[in-house]
């Protein structure tokens, strides 16, 4: 497969290097002082806090060059309007792989319907420096596949190709009919837990706050009771319905665990509230254009 991927954070870059790992075609995108370091040292990753650092020799870029069978966008919400431009002339079918909650309709409008895809990375890590510290993996997060589907909901060719392609390099990936729902369902949960935390300090900070950790389920229960389909996936619908005092307690220990903490809710960087100001914008056009 000749795959572009879009973004060389920590989800874009740990994705590029498994699939170069896997023997793909792969080229990751990248600009400025990342794209620097990346053509004089490659992809270097960590498991979390440990000492040995792996460099994977990904061939970079700074501009979409040509024709791809797959182009994987790994970019904060806000920085989509930027990217969909930049991919307007470039053939290849495009997987978004990020926080969305507006739909596909405003994607497909730029680069044409029929190349939409849409995913979530189940992925988590944080940027030390250069390297990409990623979470280490374990029996639970081994099972979270990585959901991608068609805006439409079929099982494509396209669709399966893909998802047997991620698995046969390593990365779980499974076919979600109902990506768009899903996505919505996601940023309902994440709006809310991404302001706190970075209202907060960090997620630990957040932990130790019990009353912020109660406002903060409050907004979360809000959003799910204003979603106008049923939650996907349904484990959601669990905030809604056990008692305030049992989540309270279950999110607390989650904002304490090393999940949490070796995540994208430690990054405190301007970028992060800019991401949840457009994502909480989005969540809420459907019920303002009532």
């Amino acid at each position: 497969m000749k795959l572009l991927v879009y973004g060389a954070g920590v989800c874009g870059s740990l994705f590029a290097a498994r699939m170069h790992e896997a023997g793909h075609d792969v080229s990751l995108l990248a600009r400025g002082e990342r794209l620097t370091a990346l053509r004089r040292r490659g992809v270097q990753l960590a498991e979390e806090d440990g000492p040995a650092v792996q460099r994977v020799p990904v061939p970079v870029v700074e501009h979409p060059d040509g024709g791809y069978d797959l182009i994987t966008v790994f970019v904060r919400t806000h920085q989509v309007d930027a990217v969909l431009e930049s991919l307007a002339g470039v053939q290849g079918d495009v997987l978004f792989l990020l926080n969305w909650a507006a739909g596909p309709e405003t994607l497909g409008a730029v680069i044409g319907h029929e190349r939409v895809l849409l995913g979530f990375p189940t992925t988590g890590g944080t940027m030390d420096g250069d390297v990409v510290r990623y979470r280490k993996s374990n029996f639970i997060t081994r099972r979270v596949a990585i959901p991608i589907g068609e805006p439409d909901g079929r099982t494509t060719p396209r669709l399966v190709r893909i998802v047997e392609t991620f698995r046969t390099a390593g990365i779980n990936a499974k076919a979600e009919p109902q990506m768009d729902t899903w996505l919505r369902t996601h940023a309902a949960f994440e709006v809310p837990l991404g302001q706190a935390v970075h209202a907060a300090g960090g997620p630990a900070a957040l932990a130790d706050d019990p009353d912020a950790v109660r406002a903060m389920l409050h907004l979360m229960r809000q959003n799910l009771a204003a979603m106008e389909t049923p939650l996907v996936p349904r484990a959601f619908a669990a905030l809604r319905a056990l008692p305030q005092g049992l989540l309270v307690a279950v999110l607390r220990r989650f904002l304490k665990s090393p999940t949490a903490v070796h995540s994208g809710l430690n990054d405190p960087s301007p970028a992060t509230a800019a991401e949840l100001k457009r994502l909480a914008e989005q969540l809420r056009a459907p019920a303002e254009a009532r």
